[in-house]
């Protein structure tokens, strides 16, 4: 009986003081995903002890008459996923060799409790807590959200499509050629659906690796995660209308091509995104710039899609109903232009993707820096930034040219010439232990707009 009264207390205390946020983190592709939970969970741990990290949220709190106490990041515990070792990408970071840690491969999580001091007659209550559960996973995944209410064929007419077109169709040709001498159906020989999908995945891998384009599905093809490869995957866009013909390499395809979207519906969609109370998408929208019209038209493709999945109404048809709350786009890497092209960053960012629709009390777009690697400066009378780049140890300046407040049309000789230097900088010189936090650009109003309701 005790222990019944004592359970229902702690319950009791823990509806009346507690409060659990599932934060999911995410970008496309080289978007430094893994540095902006490092730096969230540093600068979070930072400010619990003291330290000036997060003005805009020291701020936020004040007005509210609350003061933090403590941050508390949680031991990995019994957990399923990955634990998400904020400390050994600080060590990646802050060693002899410092050197940005690797990508994410797949879903990973860390939590962090905030103690707020309540203020007036309500602190006769203790303390609030303010769980915060990360949620850490591959943005290849996010991009399968519109296979959830595509058929195979539909995939494979779109896809088709997109791969006749520049630049895909550079890398695309030997594929092409490929399938236009295929008879869909054809008996399924599983020697020709081993081998089309190698074609194809080859081509994905080209197409961001010598283009930069992040429109690749399927997302899982190029980060299946600590599964692998399964034979639910062997599959490729093949043209043909209607029903395939039983047992035809048309219809096996099909069946695998429902079996992915399917898994990844019942194993990803459903059991993550319903549980989301906000979510970060990052992307590198410098890097799509400097890479040409083409990766930056995929890129504004890829996040206008993204956007779109998570408007209201898609929310409810994929997932029933939804805790999210609050969707932050950023555009990483602001420290690479000088501060009075930050707005202009900024303003391109949204350009790229505002839907019809969207609520800008729920949505911003923001461009930000979570690790700030460079510092302000003046060059031959032009503003610059200073850094170090990789290999190197002495800083340099750079200067990124005009950032456009909107995308540039096609044919506009804005993409005809060398407008932009993204150079990949070193880390700058950190506290091992991250005790002081790190340089961060941003970071504090996007984390203060993010948890404002729940402050």
């Amino acid at each position: 009986m005790l222990r019944l009264v004592s359970g229902i207390t702690d319950e009791a205390e823990r509806m009346l003081n507690e409060t659990t946020l599932r934060v999911a983190i995410t970008g496309l592709s080289r978007s430094g995903k893994t540095v902006f939970i490092t730096s969230l969970i540093a600068n979070l741990m930072a400010m619990g002890r003291g330290r000036q990290t997060l003005p805009a949220l020291t701020a936020q709190l004040a007005a509210n008459g609350t003061a933090l106490r403590s941050v508390q990041l949680e031991p990995a515990g019994t957990q399923s996923l990955d634990w998400f070792d904020a400390a050994d990408k600080l060590r990646d970071l802050a060693g002899t060799t410092p050197h940005w840690p690797p990508r994410t491969s797949d879903l990973a999580s860390a939590s962090l409790t905030l103690s707020l001091e309540r203020s007036g007659p309500a602190r006769i209550l203790g303390p609030r807590r303010v769980r915060l559960e990360l949620l850490d996973y591959p943005g290849e995944w996010l991009l399968d959200l519109p296979l959830l209410d595509q058929d195979f064929a539909q995939w494979s007419a779109e896809t088709i499509a997109l791969l006749s077109t520049p630049p895909r169709l550079e890398v695309a040709k030997d594929f092409l050629d490929f399938i236009a001498t295929l008879d869909a159906a054809a008996p399924a020989d599983e020697a020709v659906a081993r081998r089309g999908h190698r074609l194809y995945l080859t081509l994905l891998e080209q197409a961001r690796d010598r283009f930069g384009l992040r429109w690749l599905q399927p997302g899982r093809f190029l980060r299946p995660g600590p599964r692998g490869e399964s034979p639910m995957m062997w599959f490729f866009p093949l043209p043909g209308a209607g029903s395939a013909p039983s047992g035809s390499l048309r219809d096996l395809l099909a069946r695998r091509f429902a079996a992915y979207r399917d898994d990844m519906r019942q194993n990803f969609f459903d059991p993550w995104f319903a549980r989301f109370d906000r979510q970060v998408v990052l992307v590198d929208v410098l890097g799509a710039l400097w890479a040409g019209q083409g990766a930056f038209e995929d890129s504004r493709h890829a996040v206008a899609q993204i956007a779109a999945a998570y408007d209201a109404r898609s929310r409810s048809r994929w997932f029933g109903l939804s805790t999210l709350k609050r969707v932050g786009f950023v555009a990483s890497k602001a420290d690479h232009v000088p501060a009075a092209q930050r707005p202009a960053l900024e303003a391109l960012f949204a350009s790229m993707m505002a839907t019809p629709g969207e609520d800008r009390r729920t949505t911003t777009h923001r461009a930000i820096a979570a690790l700030r690697c460079t510092e302000d400066a003046t060059h031959d009378g032009l503003p610059v930034v200073l850094g170090v780049p990789l290999g190197e140890d002495r800083r340099r300046p750079f200067r990124p040219g005009h950032i456009p407040t909107t995308a540039p049309p096609a044919g506009d000789p804005f993409w005809a010439r060398p407008f932009f230097e993204l150079p990949a900088l070193r880390p700058p010189l950190i506290d091992p232990d991250g005790r002081d936090g790190l340089p961060n650009l941003g970071l504090d109003a996007l984390l203060s707009w993010l948890l404002e309701d729940a402050l």
